[in-house]
């Protein structure tokens, strides 16, 4: 089957501190790509700052709804990829008050988290795994747990890269609830380019998705402009397993802005 993949849902700019490329970079790329549709996703999480209480560290984030909606051409959203802390499936800051804007002027309506403070006007975020500390000595359930809370939080909308962080979960009950609130899995090309138990993960998710009819979002997870919608490995993998098409959601604009409708998160469809 021929996958042809318009939106790339996952990408970092510079502000990741591991990432390479400008947002401007990355608009063109998408661009020259032929993409419809490009979502900054930059890193929300302790990789950032040491100083998490700081409002002014994160003001990239907390600021991205000032881009221009369409830009050469490609429709851009704004968003994150904040890490799951904890097994409750807490997000990076939920526990951080901060109550200073980035000129140093108290917040008009009083102290908020530093979670809601970032991500209140993002089109959607992704919930990840990457430090594992958190999970050590946890079980299955457990596991399960930490992804199941993690999509209750109000702008969560993709779940990141599950069978990269090599966590031992209930898929099946991840996806299913996924699918009832109407979110999207990850399966990202960036994680083609790991370890062959990753990717047999990644796989055995895939399988799933396919058999119980859950959507999928595909990105590239890119960390450089020359990586943007590049999907070298994602369309081969996809069709070894005959995926279905109908349940990728990033396959064009229209498809993914009407499942982020659908999510309740963020009405975009005007952009269709």
């Amino acid at each position: 089957m021929d996958y042809t993949i318009r939106c790339d849902t996952h990408t970092h700019t510079l502000f990741s501190r591991h990432a390479y490329s400008t947002i401007e970079e990355n608009v063109r790329a998408a661009k020259a790509q032929g993409l419809e549709l490009l979502a900054s996703t930059d890193h929300y999480s302790s990789m950032l700052y040491h100083d998490f209480s700081d409002s002014r560290n994160y003001q990239y984030l907390s600021t991205a709804h000032e881009w221009p909606r369409e830009w050469m051409g490609v429709t851009l959203l704004n968003g994150c990829e904040a890490d799951i802390v904890d097994l409750e499936g807490h997000l990076f800051g939920w526990d951080i008050e901060v109550s200073k804007t980035i000129t140093g002027d108290d917040f008009k309506y009083g102290p908020e988290t530093l979670l809601h403070h970032v991500t209140k006007k993002m089109d959607y975020v992704i919930a990840s795994v990457h430090g594992k500390r958190f999970a050590d000595g946890a079980d299955r359930v457990q596991c399960t747990k930490a992804y199941l809370g993690a999509l209750d939080h109000r702008k969560v909308f993709i779940l990141g890269h599950i069978g990269r962080s090599g966590l031992d979960v209930d898929v099946d009950e991840i996806l299913l609830k996924a699918k009832s609130m109407h979110k999207l899995i990850e399966i990202n090309e960036h994680t083609m380019d790991t370890d062959e138990e990753a990717i047999r993960r990644c796989r055995a998710i895939a399988i799933r998705c396919a058999e119980l009819d859950v959507p999928i979002s595909v990105a590239t997870d890119a960390h450089i402009s020359c990586k943007i919608g590049k999907f070298t490995r994602l369309p081969a993998f996809l069709s070894e397993i005959h995926f279905p098409e109908e349940l990728i959601m990033s396959r064009d604009k229209a498809h993914f802005l009407t499942a982020l409708k659908q999510s309740g998160i963020t009405d975009l469809t005007d952009l269709i």
